[in-house]
């Protein structure tokens, strides 16, 4: 049986950092002992994925089915809500507790990772960040309950990382907002009750050209569009999001006009901590089945582990994990502490995201035939990982952010 923790109490996870240090911005020092508040969390992500997600893992990666019920038992937890206040419904927990979820969850299944990840860090995120109090109290209780789901839409199919360009445009008539235009590579895009849809309310590649808008399924010409079919993440659902003469009211505009592209990039800071955890939890699952299999296989008469040539694979594999999590730890001692994140969030995600794929890669190697099958779960470890070399900003973006944010200090 899964064992229920309330999960509505502050965070207590000892992480430290030296206040008067002049190198202020960095982690400097931390107590490795994880919070038992942070430990009763992970064990609840856990146990759940243990008990409704890992049964049916290939079932659903097989189908590309998209498990709604996974995400209504998910909000009972209270995992739909991780870092929303208590007064909207939510955990009122921090981003340490919700790292550990994300590994735990995409540890077992990275489709579902994902789509808790975008749940919480993107749709929700950009609500409790930017939203009016009445658009919290309106919105946030179902998004965190789990019984509604959300979804964030930027991306265009002419415009990924030059979103600034963007062609789905929204236009003021009265009280109203009429949005034209596609959305593509939407997680949620056909399923979510309400999406987070930036626009572009002026013109191209001009300051302040974009505005944030809540839309709501069942408004008037918002329709769902082709649903991918994916390499991996395949029980999270992909599809594009259609607006045709879409009427928004103004009510549902998210803070003031023009502010849309300047609040997505503030939502993606802390959306990175959530890929980068999302990475962390594949490449756990990929090293840990491959430790596994090395000290079960035998060959020439031993277990394939005693070799130097898979041990000092598996060396490899388990420090830079933990470099990965050091990185992500960062990140989220920052963002707890409501300081800038923008490099460090770019840091954590670029490299934990490319160490996902290496570890991923050299696991299917370590079961080598074996490793090439859907019998073994290697293979869609390898699979799953690359989409987090590429969603929420390429590792070329996160170059490109870390380069400026460096030469800008």
């Amino acid at each position: 049986m899964l064992t229920v923790v309330s999960l509505n109490k502050k965070n207590s996870y000892l992480v430290l950092a030296l206040q008067d240090n002049p190198y202020r911005g960095s982690l400097v020092t931390m107590d490795f002992e994880i919070a038992e508040l942070t430990q009763q969390v992970k064990q609840v992500a856990k146990d759940f994925a243990s008990q409704y997600i890992k049964p049916h893992v290939m079932e659903w990666d097989e189908s590309q089915h998209f498990p709604l019920e996974v995400f209504q038992e998910l909000g009972k937890l209270g995992l739909m809500g991780v870092l929303v206040p208590e007064e909207y419904g939510g955990a009122g927990l921090s981003y340490f507790e919700y790292v550990q979820v994300i590994q735990e969850i995409a540890k077992v299944c990275g489709g579902i990772g994902l789509s808790v990840a975008a749940h919480n860090s993107l749709c929700i995120g950009h609500i409790l960040n930017f939203g009016t109090e009445e658009q919290k109290q309106k919105y946030l209780p179902k998004l965190c309950n789990g019984e509604w789901l959300g979804a964030w839409g930027l991306t265009e199919p002419n415009t990924g990382s030059d979103a600034g360009n963007m062609r789905c445009v929204a236009r003021q008539e009265e009280d109203e907002w009429v949005l034209d235009g596609t959305k593509c590579w939407i997680t949620h895009g056909n399923s979510a009750h309400i999406a987070v849809v930036i626009c572009r309310t002026g013109e191209p590649r001009t300051k302040d050209n974009a505005t944030a808008f809540i839309v709501e399924r069942g408004m008037e010409g918002l329709r769902a569009g082709k649903k991918e079919n994916k390499l991996g993440m395949r029980a999270s659902e992909t599809s594009e999001m259609i607006f045709d003469n879409c009427r928004v009211p103004d009510a549902n505009r998210l803070g003031p006009v023009g502010a849309g592209f300047k609040q997505a990039m503030k939502v993606l800071d802390g959306g990175r901590i959530s890929i980068a955890a999302l990475s962390i939890g594949i490449a756990q699952g990929a090293y840990e089945a491959a430790t596994q299999y090395a000290k079960e296989r035998q060959q020439f008469g031993q277990p394939i582990a005693n070799f130097q040539g898979i041990s000092f694979k598996l060396a490899d594999m388990a420090t830079e994990i933990t470099a990965a999590e050091l990185l992500t730890l960062q990140a989220a001692d920052l963002k707890n502490r409501g300081e800038d994140v923008t490099k460090q969030s770019a840091m954590a995600k670029y490299y934990a995201s490319e160490i996902a794929v290496k570890t991923a890669t050299e696991a299917v190697q370590i079961f080598g035939g074996y490793g090439y099958t859907k019998d073994f779960p290697v293979e869609k470890y390898y699979r799953d990982s690359k989409l987090c070399t590429i969603g929420e900003g390429t590792s070329e973006v996160q170059k490109i952010v870390i380069a400026r944010e460096a030469i800008k200090n």
